[in-house]
């Protein structure tokens, strides 16, 4: 029963997990903006999700090693999330005499993005368990 309780609800836990990681490097990127030669950084949300996603359905099926990079043999090399997921560097949008890549309007902006979806994450959860509830309480 929990484990059919799990399922349902991994893939927001997954998603929110994500958004968590993400929102900490955008508040370190603000955090950095007058940081001389700070790199601004992010992750591709979509691919890091889709591979969360994999790791989580391979992990309940048997373990196989179809290349040398599975497994955390062959690992990628610089910064990784907990999950395995790259860390990128932002793209240069506005030029910096001290080498800084943050653009504080494109930081706010991924900032209050990122935000939004976490809390309709939330929502989406809260609207999942009212209606395991409702269920539950045969209504």
């Amino acid at each position: 029963m929990i484990g059919k309780i799990d399922q349902y609800l991994s893939f927001h836990e997954t998603a929110l997990s994500l958004r968590a990681q993400r929102q900490e490097l955008l508040a370190s990127n603000i955090a950095n903006a007058d940081t001389p030669n700070y790199k601004a950084r992010d992750i591709d949300f979509n691919s890091a999700l889709q591979g969360a996603l994999a790791s989580k359905g391979a992990a309940s099926g048997p373990l196989a090693t179809t290349n040398s990079g599975h497994l955390g043999r062959g690992a990628p090399t610089g910064d990784m999330l907990a999950n395995g997921t790259p860390v990128l560097y932002r793209g240069v949008v506005q030029g910096s005499v001290d080498g800084n890549t943050v653009d504080m309007d494109v930081e706010r902006n991924q900032f209050a993005d990122n935000g939004l979806r976490y809390e309709a994450g939330i929502t989406m959860i809260n609207h999942q368990i009212k209606g395991l509830l409702a269920a539950i309480q045969g209504q």
